[in-house]
């Protein structure tokens, strides 16, 4: 097992890490409904209170930060551990959004909770391409009887346009881009999937497969086992990091195929994965289930994120 370095603990499942110049990470606490900044020396501070369930978390172009919120779930407490974890929609849930916070005031703003006819239901993960526009999935909301249909959107940082990409995706979540942006990868919690689609434009990609599958995408790894797929990051060589619950840490895939190794994590919710430091050496990990941020050394390089680590 990699030796894990704690950074700061007692976070309520804390998600989407940014790993910033300054040594510090940004990320988003869930439960808590927060962004918090994650001192080097592990003192915290939150940057805004948007509600609802901020989840991914990206820096855009023009310096600030954009989240997917889910618009909120409802936790389980264990009674033993005290910790938590997602079961399902929030009482209080009404949409999802994609929101914009300005770093320096906490000053929130919503972009988008819609595209065309449709609502955002359950919005995960978000990666910035070198134009500037978001490409951002939405995982849906899961109820007792019932779950939505998932899907990947498109749009500009500004809030003029958002276009719906993929769909239908059961419960897609991790997404990033290869390294010459001619890929983009969603991870399927649930099927514990990852799918490669390529891209063909602003916001469209080539469609495959016959008889069409239903996401249209080129597998590019599936273990057998107790896991499911959550985040991912991608390295500079290009393979795809996922985070993996469960059977907690983290599946390395090949670009061309298959897994290249696993990482294992003592947390069943192992759930994002971010690089920074030196040469992007240092893997960030959120282990939300213990409510943990850590790091280790990474065998390779990851790559840089546009509008952040250049």
């Amino acid at each position: 097992m990699t030796s894990f370095r704690t950074i700061a603990d007692d976070l309520q499942f804390p998600e989407g890490p940014i790993a910033m110049l300054d040594g510090s990470v940004i990320l988003v606490e869930i439960a808590r409904g927060t962004l918090t900044r994650v001192r080097s020396d592990g003192r915290t501070e939150v940057i805004a209170t948007p509600g609802g369930g901020p989840n991914g978390a990206a820096i855009g172009p023009d310096g600030a930060c954009y989240i997917c919120n889910n618009g909120g779930l409802k936790f389980e407490r264990d009674p033993v551990t005290g910790t938590v974890r997602p079961v399902g929609q929030a009482d209080d849930y009404v949409t999802g959004r994609i929101e914009r916070i300005d770093l320096a005031t906490g000053k929130v703003e919503r972009l988008y909770d819609k595209c065309g006819d449709n609502k955002l239901n359950g919005p995960n993960d978000i990666v910035f391409d070198r134009d500037g526009n978001m490409w951002f999935t939405d995982l849906g909301k899961t109820r007792h009887r019932d779950m939505d249909r998932g899907a990947v959107y498109w749009a500009k940082p500004d809030g003029s346009e958002i276009k719906q990409v993929i769909q239908p995706l059961m419960t897609p979540n991790g997404i990033g881009l290869s390294p010459d942006e001619k890929t983009v990868y969603v991870a399927e919690t649930e099927s514990a999937r990852l799918y490669a689609f390529e891209i063909t434009g602003p916001g469209t990609v080539s469609m495959i497969g016959f008889p069409k599958s239903i996401t249209g995408g080129r597998l590019v790894t599936c273990d057998g086992g107790y896991r499911k797929f959550d985040s991912l990051a991608v390295e500079a060589d290009g393979k795809i990091c996922v985070a993996t619950l469960l059977t907690g840490g983290i599946t390395v895939a090949n670009p061309d195929g298959g897994t290249h190794e696993f990482v294992e994590a003592d947390d069943p919710y192992t759930t994002n994965i971010c690089f920074g430091g030196a040469d992007l050496r240092t893997a960030y990990l959120t282990l939300s289930w213990k409510g943990l941020l850590v790091d280790c050394p990474w065998p390779r390089a990851g790559l840089p994120l546009n509008f952040l680590n250049t």
